[in-house]
């Protein structure tokens, strides 16, 4: 018989200690283990394998159950033993009294009809939109209560979708002595405690995948698609602005070919960014001439019921064309900064392999969220984002070209 405990109290150098700092404001597990075992012990999930030990002496051992590897173990006094892994691991505990043969407490880790907390960061679309579908396969793997935090913007679009979720803000979360819980996010500089391998070798919203243990595959949230249509013309989506310069296509002549050419084969542009410009000091980025002006910073939903009806989109790497994606239309990428691979399979990704690239997918670089102009290798010189500015508008254009071509012929 297992209870779960009440109320929360531990020291705050317990606290200080068990607590590491992360690159989002995730939502922080109890302050003490949650489940009530015998002789005072606490211990759960929350976070990696925790377990809390009273007065006396123990010996604890933390296993990975599926290969029976030891992970950790020690005699100790009171105190905490927690895992180093914090992504999904079948754990299992065990601690001993003393000398005793028998262990008095043997948990291991099962889910199923448990209350489970994933954690996802605030502040992102793409990253959220590529994730999420991982957290509906844990849940059907698991058979697990599911509570899933994020920005109430992204629970208004998908908690209709997914009715056996519970959605909820980082500041309300309903519970607050989960079972278990599991942090979705990218972690830099080599972490392996979050991670059971870096993001940047397997496609950053694979990771999700791999950070709860199910099928890594990619696949689209379910969004709500019934909405009808609205323009009678043909007409293509454009996104252009991002959150810093080398996401953006930085070849100054090729939204403007590419628009010119769209109109040409007679297609509406409809630039549906947030902003209608974007960028820092002396370098601004402006609706490409000729497009028209559908920036705003609207609903989400609003976006996929115009999304949803367009021919197809053209956009970066970027929150728009995971959302575009997601509204199950094709989607034309144009980044250099990443690799293709990188994002969602597009047959119809725009990349150039005559210059620097994919400084976002090497482990060499750290990407510097606080640096609009970052640029790794070339910051300051002319080779400067020439990972996009060798991407020209008659490229782009090509692959226009053969997409209207597949278009028409259905």
């Amino acid at each position: 018989m297992i209870d779960m405990v009440s109320s929360p109290a531990v020291t705050a150098a317990a606290l200080s200690s068990s607590q590491e700092a992360v690159p989002y404001p995730f939502v922080v597990p109890p302050e003490q283990p949650a489940i009530k075992g015998p002789a005072g012990i606490l211990y759960d999930f929350n976070d990696g394998a925790r377990v809390l030990l009273p007065e006396g002496r123990w010996r604890v051992m933390l296993l990975d159950d599926d290969s029976g590897n030891v992970l950790f173990r020690c005699e100790t006094g009171a105190g905490w033993v927690i895992s180093a892994k914090k992504y999904f691991v079948r754990f299992r505990i065990q601690v001993w009294r003393g000398e005793e043969e028998i262990p008095l407490l043997d948990e291991t880790l099962s889910l199923k009809d448990r209350d489970v907390l994933i954690s996802f960061p605030v502040g992102t679309l793409g990253d959220l939109l590529g994730w999420f579908h991982y957290a509906e396969r844990f849940r059907l793997q698991h058979g697990c209560r599911l509570e899933c935090s994020m920005a109430q913007n992204i629970i208004t679009l998908l908690e209709g979708q997914y009715p056996h979720i519970h959605f909820s803000t980082p500041n309300d979360v309903r519970e607050r002595f989960p079972y278990a819980t599991y942090r979705v996010g990218l972690f830099f500089g080599g972490n392996d405690t979050h991670q059971p391998i870096d993001f940047r070798q397997v496609g950053f919203h694979r990771i999700a995948g791999h950070i709860l243990g199910v099928d890594h595959r990619e696949e689209a949230p379910r969004l709500d698609l019934s909405a009808p249509r609205t323009i009678a013309e043909p007409y293509v989506c454009i996104g252009v602005q991002s959150t810093c310069q080398a996401k953006f296509w930085n070849n100054g002549h090729g939204w403007a070919e590419v628009v010119t050419h769209l109109k040409a084969l007679g297609y509406r542009v409809l630039c549906i960014d947030r902003e209608s410009r974007t960028g820092q000091g002396f370098v601004w980025n402006h609706i490409p001439y000729g497009a028209e002006d559908f920036t705003g910073n609207l609903p989400l939903q609003a976006r996929v019921d115009l999304l949803r009806h367009a021919s197809f989109f053209i956009g970066l790497a970027s929150g728009l064309s995971w959302l575009a994606w997601a509204s199950q239309i094709p989607v034309v990428l144009i980044s250099g900064f990443s690799l293709p691979g990188a994002e969602f399979y597009t047959p119809w990704r725009v990349f150039s392999s005559h210059g620097c690239s994919g400084c976002w997918d090497s482990p060499h670089e750290t990407f510097d969220h606080r640096d609009f102009f970052w640029c790794p290798r070339h910051k300051g010189t002319e080779r400067q984002y020439e990972c996009t500015r060798l991407i020209t508008g008659k490229q782009v254009n090509g692959v226009i070209d053969r997409l209207h071509t597949q278009l028409r012929g259905h």
